[in-house]
């Protein structure tokens, strides 16, 4: 038996009705040459059903003492492992469109999954048009982050469109066969990164504890309002519609652009990929705000997950930390507005710079502390430390395949918590970046028009960085028939000037 770490068991203390504590996401395929669509995916289910032994956590349910949650938990073996339960087919209603496939993404993401079975559920999903079809999976956070995600993702699939898997791509087997893979493609072997000199171990040692003082320092000034550029949790997050109480039930919407679209906007900037996602988002949710007539002086904070796991490291359930980002939503001029954001996370880098994974993930959930006495009393919704979460996962960067079907998009679709409404997570794939937004249907049931904002937002940003030929449209509610063909142009004109954007599919 293997024991839950505290911050896997978090995630099960943190879980109701109203906030399930499942991450997963939306694969979008398009089927051979040639194959029958409902002979492929029953043999796609029929091989994912083997009686192979599986991998943690497929194989595996929790185990708990008298004390349930509040002692020691475990996971063990399922004895009696129900196949049938876990992986399930479904099909569309006609007309078989995006919008109809998140509809059913967002009922599935919105139950809970059950604590008596292994933490995980698959759906294979049939009567996609153009020959697509689409597989929805969810496993709980206690069991897995976004980097475990990506591993399993990884392993599934392959790069040549010939490959085919012998059983299971849960399985044992197929797990000691991509560990093998990583342990091929990582320079050197274990002996040579054990054989570290006594002086050099020294240093290292001598080195984590003064980044450790410094960055206490740091926090301290943070907390006294001294902080500079450093955003820290419940410091300054203004009240907005995203933090609010939440229910159960979710909206998921996602949209795909290139990457080298974003990745040319942070270099003209001087800045990096990711501060060009949360300036993209910033605008996005500034417009999304003024919208709703709520944009508030005060900026938004945004919790930027960031990945602790060691490089080679496949079977941790949680090696993950947090830092906050000021998106500078109160902030008209976009260049400005990205200044903000990229000095945000330069400082927030600084404060677990030099750091081992365990000192920086000791540091980060020291951050997150009160959330320990809030999350239990229901007071996250008044006292909110961060107005939303964006998490950037690293994915496969070339075109992928399973089974011989091409991967199209990989829509990954996050947690909701009380008091943040709102989880924009993306995905680099191939030539592209794919974005899910998950958010509480009640709270924000007009969430897929965040999506157009965010294009314009990245317009703007292009336009700003004077990288696109012209700045963007917004569409206007003028009326007559000379408005309509006015409108008509702008939409012309804007598809020649986004041609990294792939449809939109919202529902």
């Amino acid at each position: 038996m293997k024991r839950l770490t505290m911050m896997d068991s978090a995630f099960l203390l943190a879980e109701n009705r109203e906030t399930p504590m499942h991450v997963g996401g939306l694969h979008l395929f398009t089927l051979p040459e040639g194959v029958d669509e409902q002979e492929f995916l029953h043999g796609l289910a029929a091989s994912l059903r083997s009686d192979e032994q599986l991998q943690s956590p497929f194989g595996d349910r929790l185990k708990m003492g008298r004390l349930g949650l509040a002692g020691p938990i475990h996971w063990e073996r399922e004895k009696s492992l129900d196949l049938d339960y876990h992986i399930r087919h479904s099909a569309l209603p006609k007309p078989g469109r995006y919008r109809e496939l998140f509809a059913l993404a967002s009922r599935l993401h919105g139950t809970l999954l059950d604590r008596n079975r292994p933490l995980w559920e698959m759906h294979l999903i049939e009567g996609l048009q153009a020959r697509q079809f689409a597989i929805y999976f969810k496993f709980h956070h206690a069991a897995v982050d976004g980097a475990r995600s990506m591993h399993l993702t990884h392993s599934m699939y392959s790069a040549d469109p010939a490959a085919r898997h012998q059983g299971s791509v849960f399985s044992v087997d197929n797990q000691a066969r991509y560990r093998e893979h990583l342990q091929q493609l990582m320079p050197g072997n274990m002996s040579d990164r054990e054989l570290r000199n006594v002086s050099e171990a020294l240093k290292q040692t001598f080195d984590s504890s003064k980044h450790v003082f410094g960055s206490l320092k740091r926090l301290a000034q943070g907390w006294m309002g001294k902080g500079g550029d450093l955003a820290l949790p419940w410091m300054n997050v203004p009240r907005s519609s995203i933090n609010t109480p939440v229910d159960g039930a979710r909206r998921f919407v996602a949209q795909s652009w290139q990457f080298n679209r974003i990745k040319a906007v942070g270099k003209a900037l001087d800045g990096t990929f990711n501060d060009a996602v949360l300036a993209i988002c910033a605008g996005g949710l500034r417009t999304y705000m003024q919208t709703h007539s709520e944009l508030p002086d005060q900026s938004l904070k945004a919790m930027v997950p960031v990945s602790l796991r060691e490089k080679g490291d496949i079977d941790s359930s949680n090696a993950v930390g947090a830092m906050s980002a000021d998106l500078a939503t109160n902030i008209a001029d976009p260049i400005k507005r990205f200044q903000k954001i990229q000095n945000s996370m330069i400082a927030g880098k600084e404060l677990i710079k030099g750091m081992k994974p365990k000192e920086a993930a000791l540091m980060l959930q020291l951050l997150q502390a009160p959330g320990l006495l809030l999350f239990p009393l229901g007071l996250m919704s008044k006292f909110p430390p961060f107005s939303t979460i964006i998490s950037n996962v690293p994915g496969p960067r070339q075109q992928m395949y399973w089974e011989g079907a091409q991967l199209n998009g990989l829509y990954p679709a996050s947690i909701v918590t009380e008091g943040i409404a709102l989880n924009i997570t993306l995905v680099s794939y191939n030539e592209n970046v794919d974005f899910g937004i998950t958010a509480c249907r009640r709270s924000m049931p007009q969430v897929q028009r965040l999506i157009d904002y965010m294009e314009e937002s990245l317009v703007e940003l292009e336009q700003a960085a004077g990288i696109a030929e012209q700045p963007p449209q917004r569409k206007t509610t003028v009326t007559k028939k000379k408005t309509k063909r006015k409108a008509s142009k702008k939409k012309l004109s804007t598809k020649k000037k986004t041609n990294g954007k792939k449809k939109s599919a919202r529902e």
